[in-house]
């Protein structure tokens, strides 16, 4: 008798267990597919380079293919940079940078437009956009290289 108010009881405890782990679950439909863990400027003056970007984590399960787009806006005016990469496998860390900019101005608030498409670029899935600041101006950025090639050799141009 003992043995089966022992089972009883352990079962009256796994069914709250189960029913409390499911009233407070977490509905993975209800969260973005992307969550943004950081983004910035980055100056190397010594290979007069100016990029933003971000870094962004997969939240929600995307379909293998699946698209990341970032349209970012070009500080000296004109059409925005899009730049895209494919989700793989692999990873659920994402990196998306512009290709070099100049125009630059000390915190001015640059638009980056995000969108996930599926694997035939026909439809959006989800789509987000933020703001990048810098806290200086590309007037620190040299025209010309200083250096050139892997191991920073002075730049005879310079």
């Amino acid at each position: 008798m003992t043995v089966i108010r022992v089972l009883a009881a352990t079962a009256t405890i796994l069914v709250l267990l189960l029913a409390v782990g499911w009233l407070t679950r977490e509905d993975p439909s209800s969260k973005p597919y992307l969550k943004i863990l950081g983004s910035g400027f980055m100056f190397n003056y010594r290979v007069a380079d100016v990029y933003y970007g971000f870094t962004a984590l997969v939240q929600r399960p995307l379909p293998t293919g699946s698209i990341i787009e970032a349209t970012f806006e070009d500080p000296a005016g004109g059409a925005g940079h899009v730049v895209r990469t494919r989700v793989g496998t692999d990873t659920a860390r994402y990196s998306l940078r512009s290709p070099p900019v100049r125009g630059v101005e000390k915190d001015k608030p640059y638009r980056v437009a995000i969108r996930v498409l599926d694997r035939e670029a026909r439809a959006v899935l989800w789509r987000d956009s933020l703001s990048v600041r810098s806290q200086i101006s590309d007037a620190v950025v040299p025209d010309r290289p200083l250096t050139i090639g892997p191991g920073y050799a002075r730049n005879p141009l310079r």
